[in-house]
């Protein structure tokens, strides 16, 4: 917040800042819970994009950031230089954790309410936290020494609603400190509780230009729902054998290529049947079902009703 400060020519007052009149509208908050935990608070509309190039500490993960994006329109983050590769599109992978040894670029679009919150905490300070006696290789990577990596998950509603509470607190109240320190460990709770579920795979060290790849990738398996995805084709363009592509994707996203793509079909679906313009058959073919009895099967499997009664119900 400092040098962001320092770059735009305003002062940091009482761990705040207030973006000025010329640039936008709205505020930027820190607090510090010790050394070891703290949080960012971004708030506010900008009259021009903004991009924060964000290098790596060369520290490894002495400091694990983790990133709570909620917004309508979507982020462009990036590993690489492709500018068009998304962190955020519907609601996809809008929570990051990451070691601090990523290279990445942020572009914040003008004109539209930004509002996302960074975490920063300690290895063993979130390990004694979490204290679980037996954690999966996602929680001892994160938890862990001299790892490099890069976890994605999805926003769910409860998370996004805790978020925006967290964002609205008012912060002259004698007890907001208490309440956002306890408030805050409870998103934390909520997103770790998620990734303590995953699979245990080997974990493999991540790079920017893999992490870069394996976002471009996503875009790739969910630019095309009517589509399955073609493993040596998606190898091809990440550079990577399969082997290792389904690997870091599994690890990244905390499920194989294949799955992850259906569970967007499924998605998309029910996003299509709550809006009511289309009937079950039309949203069906649109998704690449040729057998529509498959498809209300698969769909009932994912949401427990069927297509037409789920569409009934919104």
């Amino acid at each position: 917040m400092t040098y962001f400060a320092r770059h735009i020519g305003v002062t940091v007052a009482n761990d705040s800042m207030l973006i000025p009149e010329q640039l936008g509208n709205g505020s930027i908050r820190k607090l510090s819970f010790g050394p070891e935990f703290k949080i960012t608070l971004h708030h506010y509309v900008l009259k021009e994009d903004l991009i924060i190039k964000r290098n790596a500490s060369g520290q490894g993960n002495e400091l694990i950031t983790i990133f709570f994006y909620s917004n309508e329109q979507p982020l462009g983050i990036t590993y690489g230089t492709d500018p068009h590769i998304q962190f955020s599109e519907r609601d996809e992978s809008a929570i990051q954790v990451t070691s601090n040894d990523l290279n990445s670029t942020i572009r914040f679009p003008a004109g539209y309410m930004i509002h996302y919150m960074v975490i920063a905490i300690s290895p063993t300070f979130l390990k004694s936290l979490l204290a679980l006696d037996e954690p999966n290789t996602t929680i001892e990577t994160i938890t862990g020494t001299g790892n490099s990596f890069l976890f994605l998950e999805k926003m769910t509603a409860e998370i996004r609603l805790l978020q925006r509470n967290l964002g609205a607190v008012d912060m002259n109240n004698g007890l907001s400190r208490f309440y956002m320190h306890f408030k805050v460990q409870e998103l934390l709770y909520l997103l770790f509780e998620k990734l303590s579920k995953r699979e245990s795979i080997p974990h493999q060290n991540i790079n920017s230009a893999d992490a870069a790849r394996l976002l471009h990738i996503r875009d790739e398996v969910l630019s095309d729902l009517s589509t399955p995805p073609v493993l040596y084709e998606l190898a091809r363009i990440a550079a990577m054998s399969e082997t290792k592509l389904k690997q870091l994707f599994k690890q990244a996203f905390g499920d194989t290529i294949y799955n992850y793509f259906q569970q967007a079909r499924m998605e998309e679906a029910a996003f299509m049947l709550k809006q009511g313009k289309r009937s079950v058959a039309e949203v069906g073919y649109e998704l690449g079902f040729t057998n529509l009895s498959h498809f209300s099967r698969l769909f009932e499997r994912h949401y427990g009703l069927k297509p037409k009664k789920y569409g009934s119900a919104g």
